[in-house]
């Protein structure tokens, strides 16, 4: 039978893992405190609901822009040093965010943010690449890698909380500008965690193009990109519409009982069951979220996201790690980043753009998204992917 065990080898533990993990932790909240915060700021301004879609859009599309050549980049120039410079380019536009934001409304181009927003997006990208694909990788040896893998991806899931909950916070309790300096601290530490570390050199391949898509997008891995993309564009829109810090604290217990259950529930069960379970959680957190309205529902509902969100990007990411052939590793991980990206993206334009965060109509939307990907993985793509995996 078809086991999802995951095997832990304590040796992968050490300090250099632990600060490339935190790095990872840290850039991935430096964005979503903005992805949190900013929506609520464009409002105070006056700005339409369209025109925050438009902003919170173009920071995913912009991920996108240095995907094709993040290959020849890690081979032509030390990948160290293009982490090094995409984090303090990002850092640099966050800081002429910051500049911006303080300027009166009538001082503030709206089409400049969207084009600050764009550029946000595609240096945090880059640097998730290189970080997730490239640097994690290169540092552990080949029988720990999966393991750090899952871990380093762990980290970075708990951002999905700790960074809304942060920027909310610091909003509500003192202002944008605030949540702006927070992001830029972030970002200089996870820059001083990744220059702890040496490096090893590592001999550039004589064949590289300029273009390509290596560590960028995996051949033959459509479907999966496809399942992941539909459900995380539910929480996308769970983003657009919950703004306490209270519901992001308690999506983290979530994520903490996820981690249990991988280790004691599914260990040995059926393969396909840990995704199913996922979504089937994520669905009862919607529907409850749709029919009561007791206080008691608005602690168990985030709980219930976080436990179904963690059991789908851990197996997910496994999936996709599977579907690689020898020395692509690194191109699944890129591919993984990029469909759980993408899908939060398209959820927040849906949300703010389309359904103009309607919030009766867009959870019966997300029921119907979450019911069609847990169909779909049922009946199709659980047994697509068996057929085709490599490892």
């Amino acid at each position: 039978m078809d086991t999802q065990n995951i095997p832990v080898h304590v040796r992968l533990w050490n300090k250099h893992f632990w600060l490339l993990a935190m790095a990872n932790l840290l850039l991935v909240m430096s964005s979503y405190m903005l992805v949190a915060t900013i929506p609520l700021r464009m409002e105070v301004r006056g700005y339409s609901i369209l025109q925050i879609a438009l902003v919170m859009g173009m920071f995913f599309v912009g991920i996108y822009l240095f995907g094709s050549v993040s290959g020849y980049l890690v081979q032509r120039y030390r990948r160290k040093n293009v982490f090094n410079l995409s984090i303090l380019l990002l850092l640099a536009v966050t800081g002429v965010l910051y500049y911006l934001s303080s300027l009166p409304y009538n001082s503030f181009d709206y089409m400049l943010l969207v084009g600050l927003r764009f550029m946000q997006g595609a240096f945090y990208g880059l640097s998730q690449l290189v970080l997730l694909s490239t640097l994690i990788i290169d540092t552990v040896e080949a029988v720990h890698r999966t393991e750090a893998n899952h871990a380093a991806t762990w980290f970075g899931r708990f951002a999905l909380s700790l960074g809304p909950l942060a920027g909310i916070y610091v909003y509500q309790s003192m202002n944008f500008g605030s949540v702006l300096i927070l992001s830029c601290i972030c970002l200089l530490v996870a820059f001083v965690f990744v220059n702890l570390i040496r490096f090893p050199f590592r001999m550039p391949s004589e064949d590289y193009s300029r273009f390509s898509f290596d560590r960028f997008l995996l051949k033959g891995s459509h479907w999966l990109f496809v399942n992941v993309v539909l459900v995380t564009s539910v929480v996308g829109v769970l983003l657009s519409i919950e703004h306490t810090p209270r519901f992001y604290g308690m999506m983290m217990l979530g994520f903490v009982i996820a981690i249990l259950a991988e280790r004691f529930v599914f260990a040995d069960a059926d393969l396909r069951s840990e995704a199913t379970t996922g979504m089937i959680v994520i669905g009862i957190a919607v529907l409850l979220m749709i029919t009561r309205r007791q206080e008691s529902v608005s602690y168990i509902v985030p709980i219930l996201i976080g436990l179904g969100v963690g059991l789908i990007g851990s197996r997910f990411l496994l999936f996709f790690i599977k579907m690689s052939d020898h020395c692509q590793r690194g191109t699944s991980q890129s591919t993984f980043l990029l469909a759980w990206e993408t899908g939060i993206g398209i959820g927040l334009v849906f949300s703010y753009g389309l359904f103009h965060l309607e919030q009766p109509l867009v959870l019966w939307v997300c029921l119907g998204i979450l019911a069609a990907s847990l169909i779909l993985y049922d009946t199709f793509i659980h047994s697509w992917y068996i057929k085709h995996k490599h490892r």
